[in-house]
């Protein structure tokens, strides 16, 4: 099993309610493909470095999880099309 973190920044134009059912949908994911989550780090709003379809601020969330190698890129395919997901990232963290 490797560790890995996935970044994500929400659209801050949504209710909460959506915000927390995208956040949700993306930890359903994770351990729908056979991943564990660790820790989930919830930074809150903060401004983008850039502005981003016309949004100047997102919602940044940190979600650590283990799983096999192939995971990663499952479940970048799948938050790829979630349209609240404005960035997100997924790296490998070394032990």
């Amino acid at each position: 099993m490797n560790k890995y973190e996935l970044a994500l920044v929400v659209s801050a134009k949504i209710e909460d309610d959506a915000r927390v059912a995208t956040v949700e949908k993306v930890k359903e994911a994770i351990t729908k493909f056979g991943g564990t989550i660790t820790n989930v780090d919830e930074w809150g709003k903060k401004r983008l470095a850039y502005e981003i379809q016309k949004m100047k601020d997102g919602f940044y969330y940190f979600i650590s999880f283990e799983s096999a190698s192939e995971v990663p890129g499952e479940l970048e395919q799948s938050v790829r099309i979630m349209e609240n997901v404005i960035r997100y990232l997924c790296v490998r963290q070394e032990a």
